[in-house]
């Protein structure tokens, strides 16, 4: 009880009294997430308030980028590459928390176009002309390796309501998120239409050390940081090489 006050109170006074009363407000405990060396994932709490009763879903999106899907196919005795889909504009992260079961509260035609749900996702092959079941297989997939690398999720109840107009949630970042700017976007729905929405900026970055080593890596210093890594290997292989013949 005494920590549900402690949300109240906080979040009542972590917004001005102006935006008391608009419908929708939120907010993150904290806007960057920093990746330094022995970085193995954290949370981020997501709260807010709403003017009266509704449903509340959450959406992550991490950077858009390009995917490459491959399925191997049997070659004679081997398997290999046989056939590839590039998709384009891809969240690099996506996750999605809600009051309720998305289907329980908004109809899909509404959750497709604004691309909430991980089924909804826009996933357009760079091949125009492809298949529509081509581009289905290839995209479930896609989404499949997603989940299981713990960059795509969608929790079920992950959002919990108080007072009919609190609500709160835990978004979790895992260790291999990818950096760059994300975007939070809070959807209040009543009636099945969404009556309010919020986006709210996240950044996730390399600091210290790592980075450094990661800007050497990806930089224009990365041909000397790809010779460097090969001088290395192959100096510890001269060594290890050595003692064995030793021994």
């Amino acid at each position: 009880m005494m920590r549900a006050l402690g949300l109240a109170f906080l979040l009542f006074t972590a917004f001005p009294a102006s935006a008391q009363d608009v419908p929708l407000v939120a907010d993150l405990s904290s806007h960057l997430v920093a990746i330094t060396t022995g970085f193995s994932g954290t949370d981020v709490l997501l709260f807010g308030a709403t003017d009266g009763p509704g449903d509340i879903a959450v959406v992550v999106r991490g950077p858009a980028k390009e995917e490459v899907v491959r399925r191997k196919g049997r070659m004679g005795p081997i398997w290999a590459n046989a056939e590839s889909v590039i998709f384009r504009d891809v969240p690099s992260y996506y996750r999605v928390a809600s009051s309720r079961p998305l289907g329980e509260f908004a109809p899909q035609l509404l959750l497709s176009r604004y691309q909430i749900g991980v089924d909804s996702v826009r996933m357009l092959p760079a091949d125009e002309n492809m298949p529509a079941e081509q581009a289905t297989v290839f995209k479930q997939a896609l989404l499949r390796l997603k989940t299981e690398d713990g960059l795509y999720d969608q929790g079920v109840a992950d959002v919990a309501l108080m007072s009919n107009r609190l609500f709160r949630t835990q978004l979790h970042f895992p260790a291999n998120v990818p950096t760059g700017t994300y975007l939070v976007e809070v959807y209040l729905f009543r009636e099945g239409q969404i009556t309010s929405a919020e986006i709210v900026p996240l950044t996730i970055s390399k600091i210290g050390v790592g980075a450094d080593l990661y800007d050497f890596a990806h930089g224009k210093w990365a041909f000397f940081y790809g010779l460097l890594a090969v001088l290395l290997a192959g100096s510890a292989g001269w060594t290890a090489g050595a003692v064995f013949r030793r021994v």
